[in-house]
């Protein structure tokens, strides 16, 4: 499982197949259906790409992609916290515009690659960029009390801690990878590892403090405190 990193914003236009294996990157992931259908899974979801759709994939979630009958996209991998604000669906403006920048892709057009994830995203968005409300202030400490409360309730998810804050999963994913240079997968294991520690130095069993802190096993917690010290 290989963790994909881009310098800055590259647009492209790619070929799926069969499967290589979950990966997860630092960075946006935009994709729009030129041919074919392309499976998706991202963290566990399964999502269908086809011709005219498009999905925008948030940094640190560990995706998928498979086309057993082959599909082509238009790729925008994207280091520009505007996706934060869009939806994953692009809005009927995007679809036509797409389909230019595939062909300057093909074309080799410098100009259009160069302006084509600026404008892409211009597009997207269901309002512009200009017109953005001062973005929602997020309580850390007290989305973190809430989040160790629940481990042995039900699974924590992104989407349970973004609809805490009252923003999409992929705003939460971008806040949380400008504010501490993580995924959100990684600030929820912080979380439980922190919350493990407290409880073994507090005197719990191992068992007792995998339970409480959402760990499967008490051997995944044992792991886990391996790798920190």
């Amino acid at each position: 499982m290989a963790r994909i990193a881009h310098p800055s914003s590259h647009l492209s236009v790619r070929t799926y197949g069969a499967s290589h294996g979950s990966h997860d990157h630092a960075h946006f992931q935009i994709l729009v259906g030129l041919e074919g259908a392309l499976e998706l899974e991202v963290a566990g979801r399964g999502l269908r790409i086809g011709a005219g759709e498009g999905y925008v994939v948030p940094p640190g979630e560990r995706h998928d992609f498979e086309a057993r009958q082959g599909a082509r996209c238009l790729v925008l991998d994207s280091h520009d916290s505007g996706w934060a604000m869009a939806g994953t669906a692009p809005t009927p403006a995007t679809l036509a515009l797409a389909s230019y920048l595939a062909e300057a892709c093909s074309r080799g057009l410098p100009r259009a690659q160069a302006m084509g994830p600026a404008l892409l995203l211009e597009a997207w968005l269901p309002t512009p960029i200009t017109s953005r409300r001062a973005r929602r202030e997020i309580d850390w400490a007290a989305l973190a009390d809430w989040a160790s409360g629940r481990w042995t309730l039900d699974r924590v998810e992104v989407a349970d801690l973004a609809a805490r804050v009252h923003l999409s999963p992929a705003q939460f994913a971008a806040r949380c990878r400008e504010e501490f240079g993580l995924s959100t997968q990684q600030w929820l294991r912080g979380l439980q590892l922190d919350q493990a520690r407290r409880l073994r130095a507090q005197g719990l069993p191992v068992a007792e403090a995998a339970r409480r802190s959402g760990y499967r096993s008490p051997s995944a917690l044992t792991a886990a405190l391996r790798r920190r010290t």
